[in-house]
């Protein structure tokens, strides 16, 4: 494959993958490794188009990808963010950063992971509060913040606007 697969981990993690893949009775094919690869590749999180964008010398059709995203979000592999209507994609499971939350520009529309130590801590108390008041058990979470991103608060609003 690419250069995804160079590091140990990240075998083990994609290896982790393929089973949880068969498991749930697909195959491992060409395309849904590309696809997969993509996740492990992005520095940001990814549309089915950007996805499409990245294959489509590889010949994987947008159909393509989009079907097997919404396989690998059915089963646990990717988590989809909507933010305007578009979804955004980021792998949920063996992710770097398992417990975070997102920032959504409203100017340039970038979605940054906020993964701090601390604020991760703080959102655990927070979760545990809110189950403990109201005899819930909460598995996962959608917390998106609005602003302005740091490069796009360097222009002045009324230059920008």
């Amino acid at each position: 494959m690419g250069e995804v697969m160079n590091t140990t981990q990240t075998k083990d993690k994609f290896s982790l993958i393929k089973k949880l893949i068969k498991k749930n009775g697909y195959q491992i094919t060409k395309q849904r490794k590309l696809i997969l690869e993509q996740f492990f590749l992005a520095d940001r999180h990814l549309s089915v188009e950007d996805i499409y964008q990245r294959l489509k010398e590889a010949d994987v059709g947008l159909a393509t990808v989009y079907r097997n995203v919404k396989i690998f979000t059915s089963i646990g592999i990717v988590k989809e963010i909507v933010v305007d209507g578009i979804s955004y994609y980021e792998l949920k499971i063996y992710s770097k950063k398992p417990l975070h939350l997102h920032f959504q520009c409203v100017k340039c529309n970038d979605i940054i992971d906020i993964d701090e130590r601390e604020i991760a801590l703080d959102y655990l108390k927070l979760n545990k509060t809110i189950e403990d008041k109201n005899d819930l058990e909460i598995n996962d979470v959608d917390i998106m913040f609005i602003g302005l991103c740091k490069r796009c608060r360097g222009v002045s609003k009324w230059q920008g606007q």
